[in-house]
């Protein structure tokens, strides 16, 4: 009897002892010498992935929605606040990337720092993240797509949505063949794919920059109506726009994808950091431009919650503006798509 409770008691102490099991930083290096992967991403294609993951559809909406509702004027403040409050976080992200410059990314970072349990939870949290993104991302292309084209009934017959009546699920077929698409692009290696992101990606930074320089000229002509108004810079206090800070934080998420790709880098050591700060830096800059801009050609009780930039530009003579805007997120979205699958 006693040595049946011996042998249980050892079987427990070494479960226990695997949930805490941690890998050491000397074996993640013996790991990378034996690695398939092909070293192929520079400082720049590390930024293109982390820039194209992190500036998705959600700044085309969310400057209207805050500036209405937590900011007014302040805006861009928010956006900074936020911006360095993410580079806190992308600071850990940046050391322990150049430490262990592993594909796992966060879980292997958990492995060594914590231990296999808290890994395992990490590891699949992320994979959920991913795939609940990814599946988000590509059903808010088509409706972006068709507004592009001219409407729904522009669309191919095989790519509208349907529902199936016994069921009440929607199906889009347009999300599951964008998902294909970018599944066998990334299937097909990661220089070509890197290559796809840097094009969707440079799109999608100059439709931004047009929206900068159109926008400020025409803030320039009009006088910068947005900012005059009688409640001041602050409408909402400081607690407005500390909220605000809080709301568009998640316009930040999608940087930690550059870790994803760390085998993938040519110098992870000196590459990832680099990476990693440029994609902030470069979209801190954007989202705070945008929000000058946006909020000086409107003021920020007018701007239209749902499609804020093309409605500032169409209540100022440039509807054809709008086009330029929605092809702006349609490759927001292709390139954070693109950037959601591919740590997978």
């Amino acid at each position: 009897m006693q040595k049946k409770d011996e042998e249980i008691f050892s079987k427990f102490s070494k479960g226990l002892k695997s949930l805490v099991r941690r890998k050491q930083v000397d074996s993640v290096h013996v790991r990378r010498e034996g690695h398939q992967l092909a070293r192929k991403l520079s400082a720049l294609d590390l930024t293109a992935i982390g820039v194209g993951t992190t500036i998705g559809a959600g700044v085309y909406v969310l400057v209207g929605t805050v500036a209405r509702e937590h900011t007014g004027p302040a805006l861009a403040v928010s956006f900074l606040i936020a911006g360095l409050a993410a580079a806190l976080s992308a600071f850990c992200y940046a050391e322990l990337a150049s430490r262990c410059p592993s594909a796992g990314s966060a879980y292997h970072y958990t492995y060594i720092c914590i231990g296999e349990s808290v890994a395992w939870l990490i590891g699949w949290s992320l994979i959920l993240e991913y795939t609940i993104g990814g599946s988000a991302i590509a059903r808010g292309i088509s409706p972006n797509l068709a507004l592009f084209l001219g409407g729904e009934d522009k669309l191919p017959g095989f790519l509208v949505r349907f529902t199936i009546p016994q069921l009440g699920v929607v199906v889009d077929p347009c999300a599951a063949v964008l998902v294909i698409i970018v599944t066998i692009l990334l299937c097909a290696g990661i220089k070509e794919s890197s290559l796809v992101q840097t094009v969707v990606t440079t799109v999608n930074v100059c439709a931004m920059v047009f929206i900068i320089i159109a926008g400020g000229y025409l803030a320039c002509k009009t006088g910068w109506v947005g900012y005059e108004n009688h409640s001041g810079f602050f409408p909402f206090g400081v607690n407005g726009m500390l909220a605000g800070a809080g709301v568009v934080f998640f316009s930040y998420i999608g940087f930690d994808a550059v870790t994803g790709a760390a085998e993938e880098a040519k110098r992870p050591v000196r590459d990832l950091p680099l990476g990693i700060g440029m994609t902030l830096s470069l979209c801190c800059i954007l989202y705070m431009l945008v929000s000058v801009v946006i909020v000086g050609l409107v003021p920020y009780y007018a701007l239209n919650p749902d499609t804020p930039i093309s409605s500032a530009f169409s209540a100022n003579g440039m509807q054809w503006a709008a086009y330029i805007v929605t092809a702006g997120a349609v490759t927001a979205l292709c390139a954070s798509l693109l950037g959601s699958l591919l740590p997978q």
